[in-house]
């Protein structure tokens, strides 16, 4: 396994510098932070198998795509599948640049040494909920639409609107500082969060997985070194790291 590894790095650096050896580019991303958990370690890891250097921007996916096509420059983009997907219908993306990387279930959590609830089944859910002081979810972001529509299946969206908390890309920092009770967010993103327990996923008949996706920016001003970042961050020495952090399979 290390040989395969190693033989795969010396590939990316060969893909990476070729006949320009001794070239850095700085390759531009925008990324959903849903996928941050992850993402710092392996752009480390990149920048030192490579020699090129990574600028990131975190955001909501479905926000980064708004500024994207508002002309944020970016030559990678690492986004929810679907996004990656329509952005390839409009000639945005490099369709055949897309690869599935992470994916993350949606989650329950509540501020460390606080009392966790029972979340087991559909109704033990609406109960903690409705039970909850305040929640808090993402408007925006993809687990908050998903748990938007759970709310509403379990028939209690009027009931929480006065009780709700938008927390964008911060769900457990409110979590920790006690601005809300109880969260909903992608489970990579609450656990990385000091302060903050993961009460447990959504229960399966209410779960929505979130499937991350790369993928090439049609005109990127760093199209070979996009490329390579793309591979590595589908390769076999970003899947144990996916994996730890909550975002493999």
């Amino acid at each position: 396994m290390k040989r395969a590894i190693a033989a795969w790095l010396v590939l990316v650096a060969a893909t990476v510098v070729g006949p320009a050896r001794g070239y850095a580019a700085e390759v531009k991303v925008l990324s959903t932070v849903g996928m941050q958990p992850a993402t710092p370690e392996l752009f480390s890891q990149f920048e030192a198998a490579t020699g090129h250097r990574v600028a990131v921007t975190y955001g909501l996916a479905a926000v980064l795509k708004g500024k994207f096509l508002d002309g944020a420059p970016a030559d990678v983009l690492i986004l929810t599948g679907p996004i990656i997907d329509d952005l390839a219908k409009q000639g945005k993306v490099v369709s055949d640049s897309k690869k599935e990387v992470a994916r993350s279930g949606v989650g329950v959590a509540v501020k460390a040494g606080t009392p966790k609830p029972d979340i087991a089944t559909p109704d033990a859910l609406k109960a903690a909920v409705l039970a909850a002081k305040s929640v808090g979810y993402s408007r925006e972001g993809a687990s908050g639409v998903a748990f938007a529509r759970v709310l509403e299946r379990l028939g209690i969206a009027d009931q929480v609107k006065a009780k709700y908390k938008d927390t964008g890309t911060k769900a457990g920092e409110m979590l920790a500082a006690g601005e809300i009770d109880l969260a909903a967010a992608q489970i990579p993103e609450l656990k990385a969060v000091p302060g903050v327990e993961v009460v447990g996923p959504l229960p399966q008949e209410l779960q929505t997985v979130t499937i991350f996706s790369v993928g090439l920016v049609s005109d990127a001003q760093e199209p070979a070194a996009g490329r390579a970042l793309i591979e590595f961050l589908s390769g076999p020495r970003a899947a144990p790291i996916y994996r730890a952090k909550g975002l493999g399979d």
